[in-house]
């Protein structure tokens, strides 16, 4: 059995949106219902925890001082060594019922983002396509926006809807991250234990994904196989990410969100984030590209 080691004990209301930046070994990740970012110096273990004005959920680094934060009202520029924020483009500005889930950056720059309702409300949200400071809208009527990862090439995306339960996929220009054709169905988990969340895609093409609710980590083929379960510590993991200098390490976010005290007494270390060995080896993250340049 793969060991598992905890990486930060914090305990995330909502541990969510992993990102890793190799050449400075950062991870960061939020606490997206406390307003929260995460940064870590994954070799040294150092954690600090920034305080955000809003909800948050997903960053991509634009460049080595500059980060693209996914907030509930728009998408930020970040200033990495003072945390400010400046508005660059909205998201659902006029809608306070929706806040940003997750995301990820197409191998060509390109960020796909998702929103849903603050409460899960059924059908509220969206998944977008920002690219050179166009935002533009793939797919609406979607509950829990998850799963957003891309294959090696740029040529296939995957992503879900948690609420529906199936992974999907979809031909991609991998010039520009846009769809090229239909989502069709690579994984059916309707009516299987717990719920298809975060995933990332490693060097090798599969994508690894986290079971909200079940407890584990599942590897599938670039064509649906199912090839491995990884057990960790608590109910409800929310996304992994590779990290480590050769990107052979992975991390697993997790959450306490709706656990009450007799599940938390039996679900102690929910929330926490973790750090095991997969086996295999991860990919880059792609920087955003923000600029019509």
């Amino acid at each position: 059995m793969t060991e598992v080691a905890i990486l930060s004990d914090h305990p995330c209301h909502l541990g969510e949106g992993p990102t890793y930046d190799g050449p400075s070994d950062t991870l960061w990740w939020f606490d997206i219902l406390e307003k929260q970012l995460f940064e870590t110096k994954v070799s040294a273990g150092e954690t600090t925890v920034h305080t955000l004005p809003t909800m948050a959920s997903a960053l991509a680094y634009v460049d080595d001082a500059h980060q693209l934060v996914a907030t509930a009202d728009g998408l930020y520029l970040r200033d990495i060594a003072t945390g400010r924020l400046q508005l660059h483009t909205r998201l659902e500005e006029d809608n306070g019922l929706t806040r940003s889930n997750d995301g990820r950056v197409h191998p060509c720059g390109a960020l796909w983002i998702g929103t849903m309702g603050r409460r899960a409300e059924e059908g509220a949200g969206s998944i977008y396509h920002f690219f050179r400071g166009e935002l533009t809208r793939l797919y609406g009527q979607i509950t829990i926006p998850n799963a957003m990862c891309f294959s090696p090439d740029g040529r296939t995306g995957y992503f879900t809807d948690t609420h529906a339960g199936v992974l999907q996929r979809v031909a991609l220009d991998p010039d520009t991250g846009l769809p090229t054709g239909e989502p069709s169905t690579l994984v059916d988990h309707r009516g299987g234990e717990g719920g298809l969340d975060g995933a990332v895609v490693d060097a090798e093409g599969c994508i690894w994904n986290a079971r909200w609710g079940a407890g584990c980590i599942d590897r599938y083929s670039a064509d649906g196989e199912h090839l491995l379960t990884i057990p960790v510590p608590a109910s409800r993991p929310t996304c992994p990410m590779f990290v480590g200098r050769d990107l052979d390490r992975m991390i697993v976010t997790s959450a306490r969100e709706g656990l009450d005290a007799a599940g938390l007494k039996r679900d102690a270390q929910a929330g926490q984030t973790f750090i095991l060995d997969p086996g295999v080896r991860g990919l880059p993250e792609a920087r955003v590209r923000v600029d019509r340049s």
